[in-house]
């Protein structure tokens, strides 16, 4: 763990370096290099290599869409239960057999399935990923949402698009779009599933044992609090977010034996003052959700709802800041652009937006898997 510094703009390459570059660029464009290094020994892996690897950006599409069908056909689910042969499957899943066996041997390549000499299909462990992990069947089933959204990607980037993911989480928009127990049930349940991931690496990623009492923001139906009170006996543990989610939070907070340690307090960070007690303040998957004007407003009430030396816990996907990497940059920031209301930042950006808002001691602890989820800390100074 390390205090995170804000770097300066990059220079800009000397000029010679530039134009050298640019040259290197158009020599590999040319049809005749490509030809010529396709045939060199010492160059020709690397060529195979890139061009699998942008036949792969071609094809990707494809290959998301044969997940889909496969998480909407539940075939882990079938599988994980008995090896079946494509026959029984066909039947399973009342497709014509032969269109099947497509999608069968797409899922092979895809290394989500293999066939035993029997014939028969079973799960690889990345198909078993599929049926076991909590909230992942559900997350890739929501994305047809999702694709429609990117079908025309030109002008999706211009902003062209009426986006329906939006109103697939209504809630970002204000209390007013979680009223519907139909809409809030369905994005609340996908929520707490992905959210058992979520809370096991940033509970390994941080220090509870000195605090006392955490207030969590936007906790939604209390997965993240569960699994922190089961994780830390000692804690009291406040949860904040609408109304329409509490029924739910209750539940679950009575069936993990947690109601004694436990009190929801409905109301909107946008409307309500926070409520007061904690000295530990977990925002998780909530700042990409909002604008920055909306994200600064919150962290300022934070930073005035906690006492001198309280901390605030920022969990959620971020991107790569200077170095994109493609959990971050390549689907969070779409998925944020297309709900219309947030963008995935990196940790930089957020270590700059709590400064703003008057926190200092700013840290970004590692995180198990950057794709699940990152963390940044800060603490209240004065």
């Amino acid at each position: 763990m390390k205090d995170i510094d804000i770097p300066l703009p990059k220079p800009a390459l000397p000029r010679g370096a530039a134009k050298r570059s640019g040259y290197l660029t158009r020599l590999v464009a040319s049809q005749g290099f490509q030809a010529w290094a396709a045939r060199f020994p010492l160059t020709r892996r690397l060529v195979r290599s890139e061009g699998e690897a942008m036949f792969d950006l071609v094809a990707g599409f494809c290959h998301s869409q044969i997940l889909q069908a496969v998480v909407r056909l539940q075939i882990p689910q079938l599988l994980l239960e008995r090896e079946l042969s494509a026959d029984a499957l066909a039947l399973e899943v009342d497709i014509p057999q032969e269109r099947l066996q497509v999608l069968l041997a797409a899922a092979t390549s895809l290394q989500l399935i293999k066939q035993r000499r029997s014939g028969r299909f079973a799960l690889t462990t990345r198909g078993a990923a599929l049926a076991g992990v909590p909230g992942l069947p559900g997350m890739i089933a929501h994305h047809y949402v999702l694709y429609r959204d990117l079908a025309d990607p030109v002008a999706f980037f211009r902003g062209d698009v009426d986006t329906e993911l939006a109103a697939f989480w209504p809630y970002v928009f204000g209390a007013g779009g979680a009223t519907d127990p139909t809409t809030t049930a369905t994005y609340s349940q996908l929520m707490a599933d992905s959210q058992v991931l979520v809370a096991e690496d940033t509970l390994a990623a941080v220090k509870l044992s000195d605090s006392r009492h955490i207030l969590d923001i936007g906790g939604g139906t209390g997965a993240f609090l569960a699994a922190v009170g089961a994780a830390h006996p000692h804690l009291q543990m406040t949860l904040f977010d609408l109304p329409a989610v509490a029924p739910a939070a209750a539940t679950r907070f009575k069936n993990a034996n947690l109601t004694e340690r436990t009190r929801i307090v409905p109301g909107s960070f946008r409307d309500d003052p926070l409520p007061q007690g904690a000295d530990i303040v977990s925002l998780v998957r909530v700042l990409y959700d909002h604008a920055d004007e909306t994200v600064i407003a919150l962290l300022r009430s934070v930073h005035d709802a906690l006492p001198i030396g309280g901390r605030v816990l920022i969990s959620e996907p971020m991107t790569g800041g200077d170095a994109p990497q493609r959990a971050g940059d390549a689907y969070f920031a779409l998925y944020c652009m297309a709900m219309r209301t947030g963008c995935a930042r990196s940790q930089v950006q957020i270590a700059a937006l709590l400064a703003q808002a008057g926190f200092g001691h700013i840290q970004t602890p590692k995180s198990r898997r950057s794709f699940i989820t990152a963390v940044v800390e800060g603490v209240r100074q004065s």
